[in-house]
């Protein structure tokens, strides 16, 4: 009569192993997914970032090009248009706006007076909708 409880302990000692086994392999699973989404998401603020510096290189041609202009937000390369930029970086909309500024060159050198300009630039790269989990925004200022 002690074997037949002896045996019903093993299948209840069975049970619980495999209860625990399950739930280690759920937090494993778990862990795993949110680690991916994490890299995921770090890959994409990278290129967020280079299509947003993209977007100061444009800045900078136009700059050379008028130096004394300033320029309303305006979008400059939008997905799934010609302006599109290439490869990993065609998903993300750029925005750019300048300010040009001209300071006085008297007040810097005591020389003869002239202006220099100086620009403020902010270009802003978004992938995705606000809220959404695969939103991604970077935002570069640059001085020339």
């Amino acid at each position: 009569m002690q074997k037949n409880m002896q045996r019903g302990f093993s299948l209840i000692s069975a049970i619980f192993l495999l209860v625990v086994l399950a739930g280690l392999g759920a937090a494993m699973l778990a862990f795993s997914t949110a680690q991916n989404k994490s890299q995921t998401m770090d890959v994409l603020g990278s290129r967020a970032y280079e299509a947003a510096n993209a977007g100061v290189e444009w800045a900078a041609y136009n700059i050379e090009t008028t130096s004394s202009a300033s320029a309303a937000a305006t979008l400059v390369f939008a997905h799934g248009t010609g302006t599109a930029l290439a490869g990993v970086l065609s998903p993300f909309d750029v925005t750019v706006s300048y300010t040009a500024v001209a300071v006085s060159d008297a007040a810097v050198t005591g020389g003869p007076v002239g202006n220099v300009w100086t620009h403020d630039i902010t270009a802003s790269a978004v992938m995705g909708a606000a809220g959404t989990s695969n939103y991604v925004e970077r935002v570069i200022n640059a001085k020339m």
